[in-house]
């Protein structure tokens, strides 16, 4: 039972992700077009040219402040995601940790024959000292 609750809340998580996306990158495309529309030939209207101006320059801000607002989002995001993967991609982690296992087993096992080849020469020359020490006739 626990097993199955925990792929629909991975699977709830994941799609409070992608709707996270797409509504800062919507923000992102409709501030953006209407700070762009601000941006017309001024035509002739009741409201002065100054008021009309002020107003304009208070939109542009807002917006900006709103494109900044869902860029970071956005990068918060991304760190998110970096992170549920970090803490949740068990898998690579205990491939990455067999990998490590396997690799330090086989320097291990190098070891241990370099260390047996070793200790035979050393065997064989401690062998032939004191075979020449016992023959010696200057002892």
């Amino acid at each position: 039972m626990a097993q199955r609750a925990l792929p629909q809340s991975k699977e709830a998580l994941l799609k409070s992700y992608n709707k996270r996306l797409k509504d800062d990158v919507k923000s992102l495309l409709d501030n953006f077009s209407e700070i762009i529309k601000l941006a017309r030939v001024e035509e002739e209207t009741q409201v002065s040219r100054m008021t009309q101006c002020e107003e304009d320059h208070f939109e542009m801000l807002v917006r900006a402040s709103n494109i900044v607002r869902a860029g970071e989002s956005l990068m918060k995001l991304v760190t998110d995601l970096k992170q549920y993967l970090i803490l949740n991609d068990f898998p690579s982690a205990n491939e990455a940790i067999g990998q490590s296992a396997r690799s330090m087993l086989a320097m291990q096992q190098e070891s241990d024959r370099k260390l047996m080849a070793l200790r035979d020469d050393l065997a064989a020359d401690l062998y032939d000292l004191e075979e020449e020490y016992y023959s010696s006739p200057f002892k």
